[in-house]
């Protein structure tokens, strides 16, 4: 184990904040599977989903390990293309999406050789943060055309949103906040960021009115979700209670404190996405409020290191690539809570880390991955310069030795020749 700890590499305190969250995650995942089990098995036995989420956890780290080997400027490169390969998977998604209770979930897609459902929008996320990053720190010496980024970053973008935005809103915010958050950082121009916020509104409003005209089309269908779930939020349609939030919030109101105690929790029964979206909501009821603020904290902790990670990097690609994979994972952790506690309306969105599912949590231990190879080669740099550090004092060391020998025998062939010159020690002598 200590072998392995020591092989290693990159920021230790992103390491063990990532392990302690996976740690974590097998008690409330074990605890909130049993309506999962009852209904899919009619047994209640919730080892089967403990064994899947172990084994999930454990090719999570080692994709991280595996990732985290690849120097991350590979990643740079491969982006653009990266993104070819995205827009294909999203629009065979879009023709055959999996239907879930027969609304449009072109969101999912099943991999027939494995038997996974593979949500192609969270890998999408991971390219087009990379994308953008490597736009960023390639124009950084240049001054910026509008119109050139048109066509080098924001045509590729919204070709790419375009893809997810009919299925899931919610991400397509989500990415699309966090693009904006990064080309802020990156020192794009204010004035062209406000005109590409204002046709995004544009867009959206023109997508929902199509939506108004066209409701039997089933490229449409999500639309309705939406604005339920805005009205459930708003209160403007009190006559639809939405069930999920009801139940969250008795869960949390159940937990007070110290909470009713592992795997005790009542409303794990009733929540239909217990063991992810409202996970957190799980959490509470059963660990209280001191388990919630908790896992709150460790994410905090987790974003401290992202923003260490970014001030050490020596490249200015290292720096967005750690804000654009980092900021989102947390951020969307935020979102899920605010979602458990009636802040937000329901967006889908998962604890990071936390919430069950293969390929959510694999595609933010590709993210984890690519940030701490980051770190990885800034401690790489650290080491080589205390390296040459430590040679260059031996060889002054060295070389002060010799100097000090030299000055030794000098000194000891002056003497001998001032004592041979000396009359007086002549006269001794005989």
């Amino acid at each position: 184990m200590k072998q392995l700890i020591n092989n290693l590499k990159g920021d230790k305190g992103i390491w063990s904040f990532v392990a302690l969250l996976a740690l974590f995650s097998f008690m409330p995942v074990f605890s909130a599977s049993s309506n999962l089990a009852y209904l899919g098995h009619g047994t209640g036995n919730t080892l089967g989903y403990l064994i899947k989420h172990f084994f999930h956890v454990c090719c999570g780290f080692g994709i991280i390990y595996f990732v985290h080997k690849v120097p991350y400027q590979y990643f740079r490169y491969i982006s653009k293309w990266m993104l070819v390969i995205v827009w294909v998977i999203l629009l065979i998604t879009m023709v055959k999406g999996t239907v879930i209770g027969g609304a449009n979930a072109s969101r999912w897609i099943q991999i027939p050789v494995v038997g996974l459902s593979f949500q192609p929008s969270t890998f999408a996320a991971l390219v087009l943060y990379v994308f953008v990053a490597r736009y960023l720190s390639k124009t950084r010496e240049e001054p910026i055309v509008f119109v050139d980024s048109i066509k080098e970053l924001w045509a590729p973008v919204g070709f790419t949103l375009m893809l997810i935005l009919p299925s899931n809103f919610s991400t397509t915010a989500l990415i699309f906040s966090m693009i904006l958050m990064l080309v802020f950082i990156g020192k794009y121009p204010l004035k062209y960021i406000g005109i590409i916020v204002g046709s995004g509104i544009v867009f959206l409003t023109f997508f929902v009115l199509v939506s108004k005209a066209f409701p039997d089309v089933k490229f449409f269908n999500r639309v309705a979700t939406w604005e339920s779930r805005i009205k459930n939020f708003s209160g403007t349609n009190p006559d639809e209670d939405d069930y999920q939030i009801e139940k969250a919030k008795i869960a949390i109101a159940s937990g007070k404190i110290y909470g009713l105690g592992p795997g005790k929790s009542v409303q794990k029964n009733f929540l239909p996405q217990s063991s992810s979206d409202f996970i957190f909501a799980i959490i509470v009821e059963e660990y209280g409020l001191i388990g919630g603020f908790g896992v709150m904290m460790l994410y905090l902790l987790l974003l401290f290191r992202f923003v260490v990670a970014s001030h050490k990097a020596n490249t200015l690609f290292g720096k967005l690539v750690v804000i654009g994979l980092g900021f989102p994972m947390i951020f969307q952790a935020m979102i899920n809570m605010a979602v458990a506690v009636e802040l937000l309306p329901v967006t889908g969105q998962t604890l990071p880390l936390i919430s069950s599912g293969g390929t959510s949590i694999w595609m933010t231990c590709i993210a984890l991955g690519i940030i701490i190879g980051v770190t990885k080669k800034e401690e790489e740099i650290e080491e080589e310069q205390k390296e040459a550090a430590k040679r260059e004092e031996a060889l002054q060391k060295l070389i002060d030795a010799q100097l000090s020998a030299d000055e030794g025998s000098v000194a000891s062939d002056y003497s001998i020749e001032d004592k041979s010159s000396n009359p007086m020690n002549a006269v001794l002598n005989k």
